[in-house]
This record gives structure tokens, sequence and C-alpha cells, in this order.
């Protein structure tokens, strides 16, 4: 599936008080993450209520993209209104 939600897309609602989020393991997240994302592990999904706020957009990311398109139907089956995935955080240029 092609994915298009563009870097541009991100960096744009980012600007706007989007949240970005990082669903790679805590190990990699301490490894290095985007600037100012929240860490939320796919494994812990379930918390994300607790994690990030449900009124606000949310961009999701990880390595390859795979855990965040799965990350992004578990949001948007729990409810949250404005989840977009990224893919990898390669493709993400924000300045």
């Amino acid at each position: 599936m092609f994915n298009s939600f563009s870097a541009a897309d991100a960096c744009k609602l980012l600007a706007n008080g989007a949240q970005l989020v990082d669903v790679r393991t805590t190990a990699e997240f301490s490894r290095g993450a985007l600037p100012n994302a929240i860490s939320l592990p796919l494994q812990g999904i379930m918390n994300a209520k607790n994690v990030i706020d449900k009124d606000k957009t949310i961009i999701l990311y990880c390595l390859s993209g795979a855990r965040s398109a799965t990350a992004k139907n578990y949001l948007t089956q729990m409810g949250f209104a404005e989840v977009h995935d990224l893919g990898s955080f390669k493709n993400y240029n924000c300045e």
C-alpha cells in the first residue's frame, strides 16, 4: 500500500502542535529518536490513552514503517481520530 502522507505534511502538522510518536522499542528509542518524540512501543500500544493526547493529531514512526502501520490501525480502532503514519524515521526531514 502506498503511503500518501509525506514528510512535508508531517512538518506542517508538527508545527501546529501534532504529537510525534515513536513506536519502536524503548531500547531503540534510547539509542536516538526524532526531536520531541514520545516513546510508545508497539508492545504497549494499549496504554496509548495514558501516554498521548487523544485530542491532538498523532504522527507515528518506527524503523521500517511496519510497526507504525500496525500502530495506526490499533489507535484508529481505539478511537484516536487524527492518526498519520510517517513510516520510517528516515522519512523525517523537518528543520
